[in-house]
């Protein structure tokens, strides 16, 4: 059977598909925000939050998620982090080592993120009564250390073989499941028996295992552990999560430049697991479980189109083979219908279903709808992949590509 080449929609038309808006500044979290009020005026304002560009830095999602519940006006500068671009020199200024996260308070300069955490909670109170310091909270931050080595032990470190991995994989989850006991003690799904400062110190690294180790040791955290399962499930009730909540596909591919190295084992599931989080389906993966929105294609849309433009600039691929081959996948997302793409445009677009950041770019649902027109669209043309991702930097992700030129 032979398809019919339809023509892909113009720009133009493709705009009238989407209304999609969201209010950075008041609204939900969103990784877009250069300002955030809560209501409130913007000269209420009195920190300064310094992330990184992508979303990408787990001490900077605890950070940024702690101000975001608390409900604390602050002001955002993104910053490049070491391996994905040169530093800001006005931030090496600011902070010599170039560190993130850092905080202005009152004109005070501080960082690290526990020490963070510590002075907000000194200006502005602790988050639902349990601060840093509390008595409930040093175990269960400690209990967090502990988990972060199992993993890194686990994940960082190449083994010779099955045996060695095994070992490291019990080590881990015997670690686990002291962190399952120790949800099970509290009569809600949290850490406590209230959501808190806790929660958000197992946020990060515990959402990067879950990737990471579904990708490299064929381990699935939040299947196999049900109390952690609850705990994620809780989580995505929670609209400030889901605003800096990522996905497999975007941090078992930023991780390995940041951690030195993340080391597959040989197992099948292994095998199977990372076909699955780069070639899709990306539905059902267990990174989100929360119901897709009705808008997320409208969102990817909306999203594309902002950027398009140095989207098309940035791909390997001549501009005008990329931008109709672009617009036969959004086509194809937003109409339903297969739209054949020019020849030779598989790769560029699937360099570019490679490159989809999460939260950076869009919320998990939209990228999974976005990755997935891109590669329905893709196989209509032929099977080259696009230049593959870096394992020693993620210099193709460097955010000055997306900087305005001044003319």
């Amino acid at each position: 059977m032979t398809l019919t080449k339809s023509l892909p929609l113009s720009w133009e038309e493709l705009e009238k598909l989407t209304s999609f808006t969201r209010d950075i500044i008041n609204g939900p979290t969103n990784s877009q925000a250069r300002l955030r009020l809560f209501g409130q005026a913007e000269s209420d304002v009195r920190v300064t939050l310094y992330r990184d560009h992508h979303a990408w830095c787990p001490y900077c999602q605890k950070v940024w998620l702690w101000l975001e519940e608390k409900q604390i006006p602050y002001r955002i500068e993104k910053v490049t982090m070491f391996c994905y671009g040169t530093k800001e020199k006005w931030y090496t200024k600011k902070v010599r080592s170039g560190m993130l996260p850092a905080v202005e308070l009152d004109g005070r300069l501080i960082t690290e993120s526990d020490d963070i955490l510590v002075a907000l909670e000194e200006t502005f109170g602790p988050l639902n009564e349990v601060g840093m310091r509390d008595r409930q909270a040093i175990p269960l931050r400690k209990l967090e250390r502990l988990l972060f080595r199992g993993w890194c032990t686990w994940l960082c470190y190449p083994t010779r073989s099955q045996k060695e991995d095994q070992r490291s994989r019990d080590q881990f989850t015997a670690i686990a499941a002291q962190v399952e006991a120790a949800i099970a003690s509290t009569p809600g799904p949290y850490f406590l028996e209230k959501f808190g400062t806790v929660d958000i110190i197992f946020t990060p690294y515990v959402e990067r295992m879950n990737a990471s180790l579904y990708y490299y040791k064929g381990y699935s955290l939040r299947e196999e552990n049900p109390r952690l399962s609850d705990w994620f499930d809780a989580m995505e009730t929670r609209s400030t999560y889901r605003g800096t909540q990522s996905d497999f596909h975007t941090h078992t591919h930023d991780l390995p430049p940041q951690m030195g190295g993340c080391y597959p084992n040989k197992e099948e599931q292994t095998r199977i697991n990372q076909e699955r989080v780069d070639r899709g389906p990306w539905l059902g993966l267990p990174d989100v479980k929360y119901s897709e929105p009705e808008n997320s294609c409208a969102e990817a849309l909306h999203r594309v189109i902002k950027h398009r433009h140095n989207i098309i600039r940035i791909n390997p691929a001549d501009d005008r083979l990329f931008d109709e081959a672009l617009r036969c996948a959004l086509t194809s997302m937003m109409t339903g219908e297969s739209c054949m793409p020019p020849s030779g445009s598989d790769s560029a677009l699937r360099y570019l279903r490679d490159r989809i950041s999460v939260p950076r770019d869009m919320s998990i649902y939209a990228a999974k709808r976005l990755r997935a027109a891109l590669e329905s669209t893709a196989a209509l043309s032929g099977d080259k992949q696009g230049i593959p991702i870096s394992v020693r930097d993620r210099r193709d992700q460097n955010p000055a590509n997306f900087v305005p030129v001044e003319v």
